[in-house]
């Protein structure tokens, strides 16, 4: 990880990167000097302005269980909850999305988007003959739930593109709908793309 983000920070002119999604969740498990590098590293390519947006994990629902990565308060830390739209399914991603202890320092996560059953790329794909034999597959978890997060960032940015990586978590976090839900689970609430890009 620590590579791919370094080669993201080396990238960043000739390739105008201004996104850096972090769709993985580590372990509660990680020691504390890579824990300590890893939010470095994440904080040093926030202050070369690129917005980094990274998943909150699937430790969930216990508070304490956010994935380390997500604990930087620069980052934008995505959580995952379906605000209702399923109803009561017990698969739901919100039901295992990360969440920070209620009384940390920072409170995280930062914001919160729909993750459940996203149809996305499948790693498990085979080439057949035929072409490509299960290329998709419905996925849920934050790590669905942050190219959500992101892909509004990159919006923001077509729209305002003299912004900063600040004012983009600003407008995201400020202008999101509150589920009345706790902070730890929610953040300041859902993604809400279209009072964002006002």
């Amino acid at each position: 990880m620590l590579q791919g983000i370094e080669w993201v920070m080396r990238m960043k002119e000739l390739w105008n990167i201004r996104i850096l999604n972090i769709s993985v969740g580590l372990g509660l498990d990680l020691q504390g000097s890579q824990k300590e590098t890893l939010i470095s590293c994440v904080e040093e390519a926030w202050e070369r302005g690129i917005v980094v947006v990274v998943a909150a994990g699937n430790g969930g629902p216990l508070p304490g269980t956010l994935s380390p990565i997500g604990n930087s308060r620069k980052v934008i830390t995505v959580g995952c909850h379906e605000g209702g739209y399923f109803a009561d399914r017990n698969s739901l991603c919100e039901h295992f999305s990360g969440r920070e202890a209620e009384n940390a320092d920072v409170r995280k996560p930062d914001i919160v988007a729909p993750g459940t059953d996203i149809v996305s790329c499948n790693s498990r794909a085979k080439r057949t003959l035929y072409g490509w034999y299960h290329a998709y597959a419905a996925k849920s978890g934050t790590s669905m739930s942050t190219p959500v997060v992101s892909g509004a960032a990159a919006l923001f940015l077509q729209k305002y593109p003299e912004s900063g990586n600040g004012e983009v978590k600003r407008r995201m976090t400020y202008s999101a709908t509150d589920l009345k839900e706790p902070w730890y689970k929610q953040g300041w609430g859902m993604l809400n793309i279209e009072r964002m890009l006002i």
